[in-house]
């Protein structure tokens, strides 16, 4: 079929990229091979990014198309990235801005997860509450979104960070610093949340009281986004949502399947997932894709929190940040 044979408004948004990406490699070859290596993406376990490692059991992620590479943390897995040994991440809105700022320039892809109350602060029986707080050692992720949400936990206290005593700790080390009594409370995520809650760890926090501030998303360096890549990032979009309509249809068979990499008995795999809002396709096309995204407005609600408690040093460049084009026109 002839290109001047194609009425363009008909196209579907991945004809289009489909075409243009075919024009472009035939007059950039070899530069647009498809022996492109595989788009590597960097996950750590939590509940969000479960579809992705579901899918790849599956057998519906094509490694040849994506590589997925196992972090313990938020943190390795942004390190990871500073030192170019990984395309891409799952990682939260406010820890993308974090890794622009540093020098790593990434785009948003699609989101994972919005958290409503997925994230918590757990705290030992003797803290009765926020102002009981004062004093303690708190355990906190501080590359990652523990920062953002020990800063609102401190705001809903009325307490500054100089009345508290911070603990480096990434999320790999919460359950085993609880243990040993090295901190008073924790600012952590499932699966960690619940073995806490059993060693008797009480909420006094959660997401649920910060809303639509903790999104977690698909992260991939921005210069990966070009007709050699094209095909990974959209295989590895689509994957994702069709996972996802797969766990909502087949709760107790996608149990099971995930139980072992999250490390949790099948019967407690869907309560890890309470808290979270799994954003579908529909719904990614009105946090992204939209006249006037609703993400962009909370990444510059976040960036403004971040700004003040002096964890982000300059005004964050929003330009660029969301690329829903390589969201799919239908989940099948």
């Amino acid at each position: 079929m002839s290109i001047n044979k194609i009425k363009t408004p008909f196209l579907t948004r991945r004809d289009f990229m489909t075409v243009v990406s075919a024009l472009v490699c035939v007059m950039l070859l070899p530069a647009c091979s498809s022996k492109a290596k595989p788009v590597t993406v960097g996950l750590h376990i939590w509940p969000g990014y479960e579809p992705v490692p579901l899918a790849r059991s599956l057998g519906w992620l094509d490694d040849k198309l994506v590589k997925l590479v196992q972090t313990n943390s938020a943190t390795e897995s942004i390190t990871l990235l500073e030192q170019g040994k990984i395309d891409g991440a799952g990682l939260t809105l406010d820890e993308v801005l974090r890794a622009k700022e540093i020098g790593i320039p990434l785009s948003v892809l699609l989101a994972f997860d919005i958290s409503a109350g997925a994230d918590m602060l757990l705290a030992k029986p003797k803290i009765k509450n926020l102002a009981s707080l004062k004093g303690a050692r708190i355990g906190v992720e501080e590359g990652a979104l523990g920062a953002l949400m020990l800063h609102e936990v401190l705001l809903t206290a009325g307490l500054v960070p100089d009345n508290i005593k911070t603990v480096s700790l990434t999320i790999d080390q919460h359950v085993e610093a609880w243990r040993h009594n090295e901190v008073d409370a924790i600012v952590t995520y499932e699966p960690a949340a619940s073995e806490i809650i059993k060693l008797g760890g009480k909420k006094l926090f959660n997401s649920s009281q910060i809303p639509d501030l903790i999104f977690d998303v698909l992260a991939v360096r921005t210069s990966l986004l070009n007709n050699a890549h094209t095909e990974a990032l959209q295989h590895l979009v689509l994957t994702h949502l069709k996972a996802l309509k797969y766990i909502n249809t087949n709760p107790d068979a996608a149990s099971y399947q995930m139980a072992t990499h999250f490390k949790l008995p099948p019967d407690q795999v869907m309560s890890a997932f309470k808290g979270l809002v799994l954003p579908d396709l529909d719904n990614n096309i009105r946090l992204l894709s939209t006249s006037s995204p609703a993400m962009i407005k909370s990444a510059a609600a976040i960036a403004e929190i971040l700004q003040k408690a002096g964890i982000l040093h300059h005004k964050a460049d929003l330009a660029g940040l969301l690329r829903p084009e390589f969201l799919p026109d239908e989940v099948i």
